[in-house]
């Protein structure tokens, strides 16, 4: 599993009062980690953003800033970091052709 800075995404926050200082969307209690459970699980868009009330620019924000970020080298900074699945090379490319279209 690759961990990623969250610290430096704009679109999401840790606050230690809301859900354990998880990475939430910001100004929400949605964590970021469920986006990628339930894209992994074949939830689409729609139905992320039904269930989790959350929008599609709030998605994509995480989706194109996880896709940097696992192209740039490794930042360590435990504090800053929850731990995802490092996408396999088709896996990137899905993220990066389904980024395009929506």
């Amino acid at each position: 599993m690759a961990a990623l800075d969250w610290s430096q995404c704009p679109a999401v926050e840790s606050v230690p009062e809301r859900r354990s200082g998880a990475w939430v969307f910001r100004d929400t209690r949605m964590p970021v980690a469920t986006v990628f459970e339930n894209l992994e699980a074949g939830s689409s868009f729609e139905e992320i953003i039904e269930q989790f009330h959350v929008t599609r620019e709030q998605i994509q924000a995480v989706l194109e800033f996880a896709a940097r970020s696992l192209d740039a080298p490794p930042v360590p900074s435990a504090e800053h970091t929850i731990q995802v699945k490092t996408p396999s090379v088709d896996s990137r490319e899905a993220l990066s052709l389904h980024a395009k279209r929506c």
